[in-house]
């Protein structure tokens, strides 16, 4: 298929720049699959087309404090570093940018000497850095120097702001390791969550480390010659024996996020899943067979991308399309601050 099939007009006034503080308070859109019927509602209605015995798959990952801003030493001038995992230690894998080439031997501080990085090696655009801290741990120094990496769509000219910090995480995150926040399930509240439990619904947690892929458009002509970065996850045995007993017993399950989709088609050994971790560089195209996910709750995705195919070999590219055409008529808030899509 061609990248241009998978195109549509945002307006950059459509890309939501703050969060909603009322988490549940963001538009919701239903699109169901067999009928392409489109409902629009608000997102702490979710429970009207969710049933008891219904298993939502939640990504607990939560983003780090990666983004780090400095400057060179010698020379002083300014350095961007963007962590992208933890190899071992303080030994982390990165993107930089700077006014100069950033080669092995290049050296930076940060926060006024509390934190510097020593580049180890190259390896294509990515760095192998060295972090030491000063007087503290490198995680420590971490937390007080380096920023949360918001989208590069998402302007913010002083920095994430103190909203930012809470609202850019889910409320059940607990393992850090996404450098971007696994934005469906931004929308849940801890309330809601309850309210949905007392009504029978059940949860199950994945970990999946959210990574560029959210942001790496689609270049080449033909959609099939794109590769996804890959992203870490892990899956319990508890956690895959709740969602081996759903499939088990007809009941749906449904990924909340795509990253979560990923991970669960990855792991997917015909209608079970194993538990263990791993990377998936699963690039989930029109024509895949969903083995694990019946339904999924994702926002509305940047045109041309990964994630916008993912949804398209979902739900039907068509359908799709015309769920965006109607949600931008509709005023809907797009990407990751966003409103909701439930695709049933």
């Amino acid at each position: 298929m061609r990248r241009d099939e998978f195109e549509y007009d945002l307006p950059e006034a459509r890309i939501a720049q703050v969060p909603l503080r009322d988490r549940t308070g963001a538009r919701l859109l239903v699109l169901e699959r067999a009928s392409g019927r489109i409902v629009h509602t608000r997102f702490d209605s979710l429970h009207e087309f969710l049933r008891a015995g219904d298993l939502l798959v939640l990504n607990d990952t939560r983003v780090m404090k990666c983004r780090l801003l400095g400057r060179r030493v010698p020379g002083g001038g300014k350095v961007e570093l963007l962590l992208l995992r933890r190899l071992e230690n303080d030994i982390y894998e990165s993107l930089g940018r700077a006014s100069r080439p950033l080669r092995p031997g290049s050296r930076f501080l940060f926060g006024d000497g509390l934190l510097s990085a020593l580049v180890l090696k190259k390896r294509g655009r990515k760095l192998v850095v060295s972090l030491t801290a000063n007087g503290k741990s490198v995680d420590e120094a971490l937390e007080q120097v380096a920023e949360l990496p918001l989208p590069p769509y998402i302007k913010r000219p002083h920095g994430p702001d103190e909203a930012d910090e809470v609202l850019y995480q889910t409320v059940y995150s607990e393992s850090p390791g996404a450098v971007a926040a696994p934005t469906a399930g931004l929308h849940f509240a801890g309330d809601y969550l309850e309210e949905l439990r007392s009504r029978g619904v059940e949860f199950a947690h994945i970990t999946v480390h959210t990574g560029l892929g959210s942001f790496t458009p689609i270049r080449t002509e033909h959609i099939e010659d794109h590769e996804v970065p890959p992203e870490e996850f892990r899956l319990t045995k508890v956690g895959a024996d709740v969602i081996n007993l759903a499939k088990e017993q007809g009941r749906r399950v449904i990924a909340v996020g795509t990253s979560c989709v990923r991970a669960l088609e990855t792991i997917a050994k015909g209608n079970k899943v194993k538990p263990g971790s791993g990377e998936t560089d699963l690039y989930i195209t029109p024509g895949h067979e969903f083995r694990i996910v019946d339904a999924m709750i994702t926002n509305f995705h940047q045109p041309c991308s990964p994630l916008i195919v993912l949804v398209s070999a979902f739900a039907g590219r068509e359908s799709i399309l015309d769920a965006y055409r109607e949600a931008l008529e509709g005023d809907y808030r797009f990407l990751s601050f966003g409103d909701a899509m439930l695709i049933m």
